[in-house]
C-alpha cells in the first residue's frame, strides 16, 4: 500500500474518499481510530493510503480535481 496523504481535515479527507471511490478505486483510511482517542486535537493525522497497483492513477485524479498528493 501507499499513502497518498495525510490530512486533519475531516471534510476533506470525506471528499477525497468520495473522489477516489467514485473513480473505483479502493482505499483504506489509517489512524482514524488513534485520531479519535487522542481527542481530533490534531495529533495524529490520518493516513489516505491505495494499493500499489492503483497509486499512479490515484495521484492523477486527485491532481485533475485540484489536490496534491
Amino acid at each position: 500500500m501507499q499513502e497518498l496523504l495525510r490530512t486533519n481535515d475531516s471534510v476533506r479527507l470525506s471528499w477525497l474518499q468520495s473522489v477516489l471511490a467514485s473513480e473505483g478505486i479502493e482505499f483504506v483510511v489509517l489512524d482514524t481510530h488513534t485520531s479519535i482517542l487522542e481527542g481530533s486535537i490534531g495529533a495524529i493525522p490520518r493516513r489516505l493510503m491505495v494499493a500499489d497497483e492503483d497509486a499512479k492513477r490515484a495521484r492523477d485524479i486527485l491532481k485533475d480535481v485540484g489536490e496534491t498528493a
